[in-house]
């Protein structure tokens, strides 16, 4: 395998994100057994407790399936085949059209469970969350995170382990595209904004309006993302040189 040595402080994190790599290159495939930790800290060139850490995260986000006395295998889950998309399929219009279709069957369906099932500690929890987003937005922040544990917790207290897992997988294959999405101007109090209207919603225990919130949510993110997205493939192909053609007694000009 294609592995490096690890440089970085935050050293478990740098084996998760090699890992990844390496079963979005193709290079690691469901099924594939992962080498001994002893090996794995030999090559990383850190300490065993390092990959240990390492393991355990990526078990949790399910795309390892430890085996007793066999070894760690890379899982076939919902998570490795979004890890296995390359990243520049994320910025294909076809492409999040699809993931923003699945997110609007998904997503409102569990805002509708949540405003159903919500313990009173879920509640509060949700509460929390959008105390800490409003706190990143005024401090300048896009609140990216908080963002992200709200759908995450909303998720959790739907219980729902099938829609957690796959909520799981969309929200951080579109981690990247939150992030720039959120960058536009107004968009992070819009987004607390709609957080607010579905947290209202599974307050009052109103699964029809949860709903409705998530998706008006979900249309709104939808359309920021596509058109930032429009924006950028227009900067692009204007950052493009262009041909040149020279005819016979003509003057330079662009194809």
């Amino acid at each position: 395998m294609d592995l490096k040595v690890i440089k970085k402080t935050r050293i478990y994190e740098d084996i998760v994100a090699q890992v990844k790599d390496l079963i979005a290159d193709g290079k690691l495939r469901p099924g594939d057994q992962l080498p001994p930790e002893r090996e794995l800290s030999e090559t990383f060139q850190v300490s065993r407790a390092s990959v240990r850490e390492a393991i355990r995260a990526l078990e949790s986000m399910g795309f390892l399936d430890t085996k007793q006395g066999e070894g760690t295998y890379i899982a076939s889950s919902v998570e490795t085949l979004l890890a296995s998309l390359p990243s520049t399929l994320f910025q294909r219009r076809d492409f999040l059209l699809q993931v923003f279709e699945a997110r609007k069957i998904l997503e409102p369906a569990i805002a509708a469970l949540a405003a159903e099932r919500a313990a009173l500690e879920e509640v509060a929890q949700l509460e929390t969350i959008l105390k800490e987003q409003a706190r990143q937005i005024t401090e300048g922040e896009t609140g990216v995170e908080a963002d992200t544990r709200f759908h995450s917790a909303l998720a959790e207290a739907a219980k729902n382990g099938v829609l957690l897992k796959l909520n799981e997988a969309i929200v951080d294959s579109l981690r990247e595209t939150r992030e720039r999405s959120l960058q536009t101007r107004g968009r992070p109090a819009r987004s607390l904004a709609g957080h607010r209207e579905i947290l209202q919603a599974i307050q009052t225990g109103n699964p029809t309006r949860a709903r409705e919130a998530m998706l008006d949510h979900l249309e709104a993110i939808e359309h920021n993302v596509l058109k930032l997205q429009a924006k950028e493939q227009k900067e692009r192909e204007s950052d493009t040189p262009a041909a040149v053609s020279v005819g016979a007694g003509d003057d330079l000009s662009t194809n």
